[in-house]
């Protein structure tokens, strides 16, 4: 099974661990709680990663916020359970009532190939490895 560590979880509650764009070979992102690196555009302009309530809180989650959850969260969280059968606010609520320990447990049980043990990609419908078809 897979190990994620709590500086692959965006501050929006996306595991980065599982972001295709972390996981390729080319142009590899190094995930969003990553400030040294700038190549990732989009994770530059991210207007959650940059906003001042999360780079002000104590765990850098968005779950802790007072305006929890802002529009711009809503707005990403629907587009992903739509998109890839994941939600932002779920997670943020599993960090919020269970932890950040307990979170890297589930979405090491959830995001390992039943097949071969690698990380599953949120954004991908087969294993990156093995190419096992799920769910």
């Amino acid at each position: 099974m897979v190990r994620f560590e709590r500086s692959q979880i965006a501050p929006c509650g996306m595991n980065c661990g599982t972001c295709i764009g972390f996981l390729r070979e080319k142009n590899r992102c190094p995930g969003c709680r990553t400030f040294y690196d700038l190549k990732a555009e989009a994770r530059v302009r991210c207007v959650i990663r940059n906003c001042p309530h999360i780079l002000n809180s104590k765990s850098g989650f968005c779950g802790e916020c007072d305006k929890f959850p802002c529009k711009r969260l809503v707005q990403l969280d629907k587009r992903y359970r739509t998109k890839y059968r994941t939600s932002f606010l779920e997670n943020l609520q599993i960090i919020k009532e269970r932890g950040i320990d307990n979170f890297l447990e589930f979405e090491a049980g959830r995001r390992s190939c039943p097949s071969c043990g690698s990380v599953v990609s949120v954004h991908r419908n087969n294993c990156l490895v093995c190419k096992m078809a799920l769910n």
